[in-house]
């Protein structure tokens, strides 16, 4: 019950400090490289503010960090309860491997196709998909903090040729990869081609996230619910299926290479 009062708390002093430092939404769009349409959202209570978002608007606005902490009250966002204890880990990890088999990782994802992924088959309502939206786009900074995890993915070739919201969304998708693979050295992707016939993965995706004190943790999802792995035997059979599945990928040059190809069929 408290949290929509902490979202309002957030826009109403991100609304005092603009009109403080004497800036439109436009005026402080432009400092701090995010868009005005998104600042409008967050000051109705329509988004919830990123990290990122927060950080630029308190050096900007010079608030001594307020709008920071705010939003380190809200968190990420509406989890599902069997996804916070991963979540945690998520945002701990040093390092994060994940493999896909179907779609692109939610870390790696553009807004437009994790909506198309989470409004498919008119399961959630719209409010539930915008929500569930934001938190998946929250969960994204960790890959531009300062000290962001080392973030290998490896994905099966259908991921590129899977079409999730049609043909635009689709080509922004694979460009937008292959930006953050170019802008970030901490995020590698690979593609697992067609090629390569039978191999470990087909089994099946997972994400394996090594924390501070160098232990492995692994997610596995499925239709109901995702299960956490962090038994020693079983982890030791995950990293060797991580092992045998990068050593059916192509390389990071390839498979960027690979990945802007397949955009430019869905132009």
């Amino acid at each position: 019950m408290a949290e929509p009062s902490t979202l309002s708390l957030f826009a109403g002093e991100l609304r005092r400090f603009r009109g403080i430092a004497g800036l439109s939404q436009d005026g402080l769009a432009q400092r701090i490289n995010f868009s005005s349409a998104l600042i409008a959202k967050i000051e109705l209570c329509q988004r919830r503010p990123t990290r990122d978002f927060a950080k630029r608007c308190d050096v900007v606005l010079e608030t001594g960090g307020l709008l920071e902490r705010i939003q380190q009250v809200l968190g990420p966002g509406p989890i599902l309860p069997w996804f916070r204890q991963w979540a945690t880990f998520e945002q701990e990890a040093i390092a994060l491997r994940t493999f896909q088999l179907s779609v692109f990782p939610g870390l790696l994802q553009t807004e437009a196709y994790a909506r198309a992924l989470l409004a498919s088959g008119g399961l959630l309502t719209a409010e539930q998909v915008e929500e569930q939206v934001a938190a998946r786009l929250a969960r994204q900074e960790i890959l531009a903090r300062d000290k962001a995890p080392m973030y290998t993915a490896i994905i099966d070739e259908r991921v590129l040729h899977q079409p999730v919201g049609g043909a635009e969304v689709m080509r922004e998708q694979l460009l937008h990869v292959a930006k953050l693979c170019a802008d970030r050295p901490r995020v590698r992707v690979q593609v697992v081609p067609t090629s390569a016939g039978a191999y470990a993965g087909l089994n099946g995706p997972f994400v394996m996230a090594t924390l501070t004190d160098g232990d492995d943790v692994i997610y596995m999802d499925d239709q109901l619910q995702g299960r956490l792995i962090e038994h020693a035997d079983d982890v030791t059979v995950i990293r060797q299926l991580w092992d045998s599945i990068r050593s059916e990928a192509l390389n990071e040059q390839q498979s960027i290479e690979l990945i802007l190809g397949v955009a430019e069929s869905w132009s």
